[in-house]
């Protein structure tokens, strides 16, 4: 069965963080820094320039999949611009349907929203990710450059695996 893409809520803040630590974001869970992360999660939720879904697997009920979109200006456009800065679809769950899903729920979402595109970043090692991506309908634009300016980007960004 297909999965089921909801809304986020506060309870799936466990299996969000868990499913962001697959995609090579810090391990909060247990951690020192777990609180502080989950009330920034809470913040998130609450945003009017935010989205925050989940996919669900339709038999166990289980969170499979987390994608968080954000609305954001850009100089020279009266429209907005969707961005996705997170799509991660747990490692067990993949080829079934979570990610396609999620992604059209947010392209849904921006049309609603009236906005000009929908654009997303990607390691540039997530070479089945990027595959995804073209299948459905995504063009490989740019590049992305960073560079840490804390400890807590010792370990950013992730290491291929």
């Amino acid at each position: 069965m297909a999965p089921i893409v909801r809304d986020a809520t506060p309870d799936d803040w466990p299996a969000v963080a868990a499913l962001l630590a697959e995609l090579g974001r810090p391990d909060v869970l247990g951690g020192p820094d777990e609180d502080a992360s989950r009330e920034l999660y809470l913040e998130y939720l609450e945003r009017d320039d935010t989205e925050a879904l989940v996919a669900v697997d339709s038999d166990s009920g289980a969170v499979i999949g987390f994608v968080d979109m954000e609305y954001r200006a850009r100089l020279n456009f009266t429209t907005p611009q969707a961005w996705i800065p997170d799509l991660i679809v747990s490692e067990d769950a993949r080829s079934r349907g979570a990610g396609a899903a999620l992604l059209a729920r947010c392209t849904e979402l921006a049309r609603v929203r009236n906005c000009w595109s929908l654009t997303l970043e990607s390691a540039n090692w997530r070479d089945r990710a990027h595959a995804f991506y073209r299948r459905e309908g995504l063009e490989d634009l740019a590049r992305s450059f960073s560079v840490g300016l804390s400890e807590a980007a010792s370990n950013w960004p992730p290491k291929p695996r």
